[in-house]
């Protein structure tokens, strides 16, 4: 297998644990930033130049798609999707993931269990918010971020009030989240692989701190999930379309509540914390996607095929739209 990892830094413990995996299975490997890629657009020819060259075979795409360049990252990964390139994940998979607010809609419309959470974009808006999430402390978190960046937690209304008037008056779009206090600062990760958990950790908040990131301080410790929580992780990181997720569940009352969902989770913390060689499973499952694929070469991703099939109805739409504008005033 030809593997191509999209990261912009090879040397990264995750970049770095992937390549060694997959080479120790045999297979050539190439690191690649994405930020180096040139996106060629041409009818009926979508191609891909890697600085100054045509991109060579590739096999398989492994995206490693940070959150500072989620728009060209993306545009890249749908490059390849067009191209007929597998990948793992897609463009659509990750964008889902990305965007909080949407994540939160699709999950809850397939009944899984989220921490109640309000989109507001006016002062007006937000006594009613709180009293929807259940007062303060709340939890306030941009559209996008990862490893607890742009999530923060305000005591008071007044403290919500004044940080969504400053975050409005950057642009930013937020969320209002209620604060599960019963999770007392801990919540489970669980890295999902082709539909199986296959590593999870329960993480613990430092003193002072209400997030529980590795990165920001938490301590993690290796636990076998409740069957109750592997399947609503394995639900999640589905109804996202992602073959490679880190799935974060808060512990409440009534049971898991599903927190974020990673499209690019770091390895290094779950690997050590769990003994598990997350890696490995990683590009085992890379092998069995591809053979798949090989399989039923006629057949596109089944998320791909969905955004291709509706921007082809949509001429079809505007020309049918046009016909009966057409008709109404012939009749008129």
């Amino acid at each position: 297998m030809r593997l191509l990892v999209l990261s912009r830094n090879a040397s990264l413990y995750s970049t770095s644990r992937l390549v060694l995996a997959a080479r120790s299975r045999g297979h050539a490997v190439t690191v690649a930033d994405p930020l180096h890629f040139q996106v060629v657009i041409s009818r009926g020819r979508p191609a891909m130049f890697l600085g100054d060259r045509l991109l060579p075979p590739v096999d398989l795409v492994l995206p490693r798609i940070g959150a500072s360049i989620t728009n060209y990252g993306l545009a890249v990964v749908r490059q390849f999707d067009m191209m007929g390139i597998p990948v793992l994940n897609n463009a659509i998979a990750i964008a889902r993931s990305r965007d909080k607010l949407r994540a939160m809609q699709l999950l809850t419309k397939k009944d899984i269990d989220v921490p109640k959470t309000v989109c507001a974009r006016t002062p007006d808006s937000v006594d009613a918010a709180l009293d929807f999430i259940g007062g303060t402390p709340a939890i306030v978190k941009l559209h996008q971020g990862t490893q607890g960046i742009g999530t923060m937690i305000a005591d008071t209304p007044q403290a919500v009030t004044s940080l969504l008037e400053t975050l409005w008056a950057m642009g930013q779009d937020i969320i209002l989240q209620e604060y599960i206090a019963e999770s007392k600062g801990r919540d489970y990760r669980a890295i999902v692989v082709g539909g199986r958990v296959i590593a999870a950790m329960r993480r613990q908040a430092k003193k002072g701190e209400f997030r529980s990131n590795l990165h920001r301080g938490g301590l993690g410790v290796r636990v076998d999930l409740p069957k109750e929580y592997r399947q609503a992780a394995i639900a999640a990181a589905k109804v996202m379309g992602l073959e490679v997720a880190g799935v974060d569940m808060l512990q409440g009352r009534d049971g898991p509540k599903i927190l974020e969902i990673n499209s690019s989770p770091g390895l290094e913390g779950i690997e050590r914390t769990s003994g598990i060689d997350v890696a490995g499973a990683i590009i085992g499952h890379a092998e069995r996607f591809l053979a798949r694929r090989k399989k039923r070469r006629a057949r596109r991703d089944p998320v791909v095929e969905a955004e291709q099939r509706n921007t082809r109805l949509r001429p079809l739409d505007l020309a049918r739209a046009g016909e009966r504008v057409r008709r109404a005033r012939a009749g008129g």
